[in-house]
């Protein structure tokens, strides 16, 4: 599809679809407010899903770990450096010559994985892997108990549909057909067995676009096109350095009091080393008994690869170079492909993401009954927030991508109803440098979804690696898991009414015409409005300030926004522009902590902004945080007026934490007179029942 928007004297105003087929259904969302049109827009895409807690701390991956002890030293210096780390990530490198469902038994082998994952459990931290869709074209369990559940999308004549991905010759799961639940809750739960598998926490799914690659359309010898897929791996070696507090297994040959424990593991394995790729007659050899896809579905008489109007894509951009550059199925599953219902791919290729994600989901939950699955993906449509959150995909080290992370931010947080979502910071591609690295460092730390990840080609870019990142990450996390609450509260408040959790200006200010086009600077929640600096080596920033009262976040200095730019000078690499809206009441951890575990053990501080009419309001959500179904919650409200902060709502989560200070940061109206001050007190009130606090 094809969508042109048009605003010219000339041309008029206009705005207009094209469209390759399909039933159109109309949804008019009015408003008339921002806000209410997204609220609205949930009620026909779907509300998104709750999180768990923990899914809002630090993540750390990278494409090129090149064994277990690479992601175990990761993780040990972010602990050294005291860089709060949440969860450690794992990318196609822990495969078997990048086979899903499968481990490198030199590289990755599984009692190690078991230890790795016991130590990030044992100190309160989370650990995820990769899962593509495409299964390797090999004899190897995961592919041949998809041929005997007959999940795998088919050709005409029933046998399988070949493309080539990262480990070769590869087939894709048919997310339509009868039997694909049963085959993937099946392999999620022998793979990441809690009891003999890798237990990961969650996951993230990626290449489900489908992507096929490098064999371009129409892919007629796939053999060929996967030469050099899968690459040589990386020599395999020993530990090369100590790891104090890991086991013996991560330690070098000869470490004192060490003995090595494991072994080579062929049940995580899956694939015998000495195992190749099936041969191009292996098809009539293993289903000699074809299955059959379903009678197809659509409008007949389509031409299915080469539709006649061409899709503004690389692939197909005019009328001729559709059938040269392949047409619409360049790089991606053909689109003449027929379903096990009878659905073609033309008419479901933007499905095969959301349709993987949905069944990711259901096999997550069935691993672990009644958890809340963090699933990262990168392929998305319309509803997909009901079932996981969204990286944006594979950004470049560069001040454009940089900036281009916010308005992708703002788009998938405050539109599309997937509140969960950011970008890979410092960049995926190309090099990075310290400077950009301890600005994104920052900027990240305000979206929901906060990692650091990079590409094998790339130099290393753990924040850890440079003084002023390592600096500015930290205060950066400080500042988030103090926050975090206030943002988790804000994400619930989304799956509950489709309230964004992250505003564009204009969603708090649509009256404010100079507010509609800014999209460098936004709001992390609906109170603090987030400035970054956003030109390589610049030390300042120009500010929009709507007509409103606003408080620095360091200095708590008042700032009476105009309606006018202000310029922000002297603003070094390790900090970002912060600024509180007039009229919030943010719950506080009273410190932060290097897990969201004892993170959830602090006690709470009241923030409290007024407006220039002397006022603020506040919510704070508290639950287990991990919980589908939640035997209590608290929702309060924090009403503050007259000098009297008042405390409401429902009490229903048991924990022994208290409101133990209140900030208050004075501005505006009170009792008939101008006020301006900054004055903190102390206060011991438990979070179990409603209360009011007056501040003198």
């Amino acid at each position: 599809m094809d969508v042109f928007i048009n605003k010219t004297e000339e041309s008029g105003q206009y705005l207009q679809y094209n469209t390759l087929g399909g039933v159109l259904d109309f949804y008019f969302v009015a408003g008339p407010s921002p806000v209410e049109v997204t609220q609205q827009y949930a009620q026909v895409a779907g509300l998104p899903a709750m999180m768990p807690y923990w899914g809002f701390g630090f993540h750390q991956c990278r494409y090129g770990y090149r064994d277990v002890f690479d992601v175990a030293e990761v993780v040990h210096n972010y602990s050294v450096a005291e860089i709060p780390l949440e969860t450690m990530w794992t990318d196609i490198d822990y495969m078997d010559r990048r086979r899903v469902f499968s481990l490198d038994p030199d590289r990755y082998p599984l009692e190690k994985m078991r230890q790795l994952v016991d130590k990030l459990h044992e100190n309160d931290q989370h650990y995820i892997v990769m899962v593509d869709p495409a299964v390797a074209y090999q004899q190897y369990e995961p592919m041949l108990r998809g041929i005997e559940d007959n999940i795998w999308l088919l050709r005409s004549n029933g046998s399988v549909w070949i493309g080539v991905v990262w480990p070769g010759v590869s087939v894709f799961p048919d997310w339509f057909s009868e039997n694909i639940t049963k085959y993937w809750n099946n392999e999620f739960a022998t793979f990441f067995s809690a009891e003999s598998g890798v237990d990961i926490d969650a996951l993230w799914i990626d290449m489900n676009e489908p992507s096929n690659f490098p064999c371009y359309f129409p892919c007629d010898d796939p053999y060929a096109s996967a030469v050099g897929f899968p690459p040589d791996p990386p020599p395999v070696r020993e530990n090369p350095r100590p790891l104090p507090g890991w086991p013996c297994d991560f330690q070098p040959p000869g470490t004192t009091n060490c003995s090595s424990q494991s072994k080579r593991s062929d049940l995580a394995q899956n694939v015998s080393p000495r195992t190749s790729p099936f041969s191009e007659k292996f098809e009539n050899l293993i289903l000699a008994e074809r299955q059959e896809s379903g009678d197809q579905k659509g409008l007949p008489g389509r031409n299915l690869l080469f539709p006649k109007y061409a899709i503004h894509n690389k692939a197909a951009w005019d009328t001729e170079s559709n059938a040269a550059a392949g047409g619409i199925s360049n790089k991606t599953v053909n689109t003449d492909v027929i379903h096990q219902n009878g659905l073609t791919m033309y008419d479901t290729h933007n499905l095969y993401g959301s349709m993987m994600s949905s069944a990711s989901r259901v096999a997550m939950e069935a691993r672990r009954p009644g958890l809340r699955p963090l699933i990262i993906t990168r392929s998305t449509f319309a509803g997909a927030g009901a079932h996981v959150g969204h990286w944006l995909g594979d950004n470049l080290s560069n001040w454009s991508l940089y900036r281009i992370s916010i308005s992708q931010l703002l788009q998938f947080a405050s539109v599309y109803q997937v509140p969960m979502v950011g970008s890979d910071a410092c960049g995926f591609g190309d090099n990075t440098n310290e400077q950009l690295c301890a600005r994104w460092a920052a900027l990240a730390a305000f979206s929901t979804f906060y990692r650091n990840h990079n590409s094998l080609d790339s130099i290393s870019q753990e924040f850890y690696l440079w003084d002023s990142v390592a600096e500015s990450a930290r205060r950066a996390i400080s500042i988030r898991y103090r926050l975090l609450d206030y943002i988790y509260t804000a994400v619930y408040q989304q799956t509950i009414d489709g309230t964004p959790v992250i505003n564009p200006v204009f969603y708090l200010y649509p009256q404010d015409e100079k507010s509609f086009g800014l999209d460098l600077q936004y709001f992390y929640g609906d109170s603090i409005l987030v400035a970054p600096v956003t030109e390589e080596n610049s030390t300042s920033v120009d500010v929009y300030f709507p007509d409103d009262a606003f408080y620095d976040w360091y200095t708590h200095e008042t700032i009476q926004g105009k309606g006018e730019v202000v310029s922000l000078t002297e603003q070094n690499y390790t900090t970002i522009p912060l600024f509180i809206r007039g009229g919030s009441v943010l719950p506080l951890r009273a410190n932060s902590a290097m897990t969201t575990t004892k993170l959830r053990e602090e006690n709470f501080e009241l923030l409290i902004a007024v407006n220039r009419n002397g006022t603020a309001k506040g919510q704070l959500y508290l639950d287990d945080g991990v919980s589908l179904e939640q035997s209590g919650i608290t929702h309060v409200t924090f009403d503050y007026k007259d000098g009297k902060v008042a405390v409401d709502g429902e009490f229903g989560y048991s924990t022994p934490l208290k409101v133990s200070k209140i900030t208050f940061l004075g501005g505006g109206q009170q009792n008939g007179k101008r006020r301006e001050s900054i004055m903190t007190i102390a206060v011991d009130k438990p979070l179990t029942g409603p209360f009011v606090i007056e501040i003198n």
